[in-house]
């Protein structure tokens, strides 16, 4: 699949960013887990995006779809962070739960929204 190297690679970067922007906010500033999981997937979705306009997506690419699914994984990430809040989880088990989510929704949507069209 044309652009999977680069996707693989701005994925891993993107969950780099998210898991030590949760970090510092939740440790560092005490916000709740809710509001941390949700300020670092923005700039780590903001990230993401940038870098994948660059180097995986083209002009054909519906920027309405994409940010989309930008709202609706911010939307989870706050989800699973007031989840996590709710039940006082370790910020670990936050971070891997939405990573695992969002890595799987990412590849979905990329796979068979973005890249499909792409290859019609």
């Amino acid at each position: 699949m044309k652009g999977f190297s680069a996707l693989m690679v701005i994925g891993i970067a993107d969950g780099l960013i998210h898991w030590q922007i949760f970090f510092v906010l939740c440790s560092a500033a005490g916000l709740s887990q809710a509001a941390s999981n949700f300020a670092a997937f923005c700039v780590a979705a903001a990230f993401s995006f940038y870098v994948n306009m660059l180097y995986t997506l083209d002009r054909r690419t519906s920027v309405f779809g994409y940010l989309l699914f930008i709202v609706v994984m911010g939307a989870l990430s706050f989800a699973i962070g007031m989840l996590a809040d709710a039940r006082d989880l370790p910020g670990l088990l936050t971070v891997v739960v939405f990573t695992s989510v969002n890595l799987l929704l990412g590849y979905c949507f990329f796979r068979l929204v973005l890249f499909r069209r792409h290859q019609s």
